[in-house]
């Protein structure tokens, strides 16, 4: 099962399973993309865990009332368990943060994390919030406060619950209380966006929170709004609970398969700060969430809202002149908040009203810092309008094509890029340094926040009736299997070389030497060095080195140290360097590949644990009673 839509859509359904594969919208689903266009308000979700979050809630808001809703987990999850398979800790954090990325493409929700790591069960916030570094973590969710925007926030969790719950859940709603206020206040300091003040925060609370529905039935609701999370979106045939059933069993390996329910299903949230609504139906009632809260947006929603209304099915590139009208409108707001949002979005629906499909895929799945790669350019324009690939380009890689692209005649060409030599590795960002307890150490600041590593993406500067665009797209590798049909995969940058060592904890009971294997494998051509295994204090490693020779890209060999242990009793960590021309490479490769998420490219720091014990054996037999 394996990749984003404004709204949900049948074809997301139907594809789950190939998760890189391009969006291909059709004429319902670029109306309803229209009407999300045309409503300019957003919603942020606040829990502590993947799994924790409430989808018919995020489905609500992003397909009924289609709202900007994105989910702010504070881990990843890296401390639950695994149903699916072996990966544990930080390998598991990666497969949930993929499968929260999975579940948002079908509710139509963003993602957002902090660098909190999910250490286990937490009986008080105190001790969550001592582990996580508080302050830290507090700036994570005031930054992402800063860049969403949110007009209103809701927490999954009662704040007020310290000690009766998971400490994760209390500390998260505490967090967000906290938030609300800093978020505006120019003294807190932010690792990026603007100061920002939500309109309201609420709380959803459900009849388990009072320990049974009699209990709920009898509270005061008169700061609680109701929503009916059951309502039906005929142009998909699907309840809004039955999308939300399907994106919530997205968290496979957390056991969270399950039924599909349709039918009248109501959710409650409580009102707890800002500007409370006098409704109690309408979470946005008083918040301008039309194109005039804007300013210059009134003509803008002019023109769209002519569209919407006299929308056409058959054929929504007719549209196009008006779309493109808009595009140039957006392009001149004042507001860069507002401008960057709508301008992906109307883009979005451009190429999609045009049945235009621009695809570009690698030969190989993963190549090197500096290296080169060949890739595949696909594209086609399947309408009447006139447009035009101009150019593609990646990091000063321009290729010039001019091409027009007429109705229904695809266009292809193959090219050669050059990988820019100082590009990041795409591996989990927050896994690239060495971290704590409770916290992800990331260096580059104006990624804390995001889901994943963002991909390598090409730039297409096309002319669509005389009007261009840049139009970008990621570079993915498209392949095929007799027994699975069309793939995708990510493509990623990794090391040139790297290595691992099977058994990750060796025991030594006495001062005789182990043979420790370690195996190389080559991800560049003619991978030529010398590896040798760093030790503790006091531990011999025999031979110093050995000689790589012309390892070719996807090959992998062996080579055997003997490793003596310390006379007396100790512990370290054997680590195994690769050295290519002055540089070192000492990191493991891990390879996550399931059919719900993207194949997943994890580099963790290539290493074994090592202990040196003096144990005393008496006796031959060891007995075994059944109890």
């Amino acid at each position: 099962m394996k990749r984003y839509v404004s709204l949900v859509l049948i074809s997301a359904f139907i594809s789950i399973s190939f998760a890189q594969r391009p969006t291909k919208q059709n004429s319902s689903e670029i109306y309803e993309s229209l009407r999300k266009l045309n409503f300019l308000g957003s919603v942020l979700y606040v829990a502590a865990h993947p799994d924790d979050e409430n989808t018919r809630l995020i489905s609500y808001f992003s397909n009924h009332v289609k709202a900007r809703t994105a989910y702010l987990s504070m881990t990843r999850g890296d401390g639950g368990q695994n149903l699916i398979g072996p990966e544990l800790r930080e390998l598991l954090g990666v497969i949930r943060t993929q499968e929260l990325l999975a579940a948002r493409r079908i509710d139509g929700g963003a993602q957002f994390f902090t660098r909190a790591n999910d250490f286990g069960y937490s009986k008080h916030p105190d001790e969550t919030l001592a582990l996580w570094n508080k302050d830290e973590v507090l700036k994570d969710v005031v930054s992402v406060i800063r860049k969403f925007k949110p007009d209103i926030i809701i927490n999954r969790f009662d704040h007020k619950s310290a000690g009766r719950t998971h400490g994760h859940h209390t500390s998260s709603a505490m967090l967000s209380i906290e938030a609300f206020d800093l978020a505006n206040n120019e003294k807190f300091e932010s690792h990026y966006g603007e100061l920002w003040q939500p309109k309201r925060l609420f709380f959803n609370t459900h009849w388990w929170f009072y320990g049974s529905r009699e209990k709920f039935e009898e509270t005061d609701k008169s700061k609680m709004l109701k929503f009916d999370t059951g309502v039906y979106y005929p142009s998909i045939g699907l309840s809004n609970n039955e999308v939300a059933s399907i994106a919530s069993s997205q968290h496979l390996c957390q056991g969270f398969g399950r039924l599909t329910t349709r039918g009248s299903e109501d959710e409650y949230i409580e009102f707890l700060k800002g500007d409370q609504p006098s409704s109690q139906n309408n979470a946005f009632e008083g918040i301008d969430t039309s194109w005039t809260r804007i300013k210059d947006g009134q003509a803008i929603g002019k023109i769209l809202i002519d569209v919407e209304k006299n929308f056409n099915f058959r054929n929504p590139s007719v549209h196009v002149p008006q779309f493109l009208e808009a595009y140039r409108l957006i392009e001149q707001l004042e507001d860069a908040h507002w401008k960057e949002i709508k301008r992906k979005e109307i883009k979005e629906i451009i190429a999609a009203s045009l049945g235009l499909y621009v695809e570009v895929s690698a030969s190989n799945n993963y190549a090197n810092p500096g290296g080169k790669t060949e890739i595949h350019i696909e594209a086609l324009n399947r309408s009447d309008k006139d447009v035009t690939l101009i150019s593609a380009s990646y990091n000063g890689n321009s290729f010039s094509m001019n091409q027009p692209l007429t109705n229904n005649k695809k266009y292809t060409s193959k090219q050669t890029i050059t990988i820019d030599p100082n590009k990041g590795l795409t591996a989990p960002y927050w896994l690239l340094e060495k971290g704590s307890l409770g916290m992800y150490k990331v260096k580059n600041t104006s990624i804390i926040g995001a889901p994943e590593t963002p991909p390598l993406n090409m730039k297409f500067l096309m002319e669509v009736n005389g009007a261009q665009m840049v139009i970008n797209k990621p570079i993915v590798r498209r392949f095929s299997k007799p027994d699975k049909g069309e793939l995708y995969e990510p493509f990623q940058i990794v090391s040139k070389v790297t290595t691992s060592i099977a058994e990750k904890v060796i025991i030594f009971a006495d001062s005789k030497p182990k043979e420790v294997v370690v195996r190389i494998r080559a991800n560049a051509e003619n991978v030529t060095g010398k590896i040798s295994l760093n030790h503790p204090e006091g531990w011999k490693v025999s031979p110093a080195f050995f000689p790589v020779k012309s390892l070719q890209k996807g090959s992998e060999t062996s080579v055997t140290f003997r490793v003596t242990p310390s006379t007396s009793q100790s512990e370290g960590k054997l680590m195994p360097v690769v050295n290519i021309a002055g540089k070192e490479y000492d990191r493991e490769l891990i390879e996550i590949n399931y059919d719900h998420i993207p194949k997943q490219s994890v580099l963790l720091p290539s290493e074994a644990k090592v202990v040196r014990l003096n144990i005393e054996k008496k006796g031959q037999r060891v007995a075994y009673i059944q109890g």
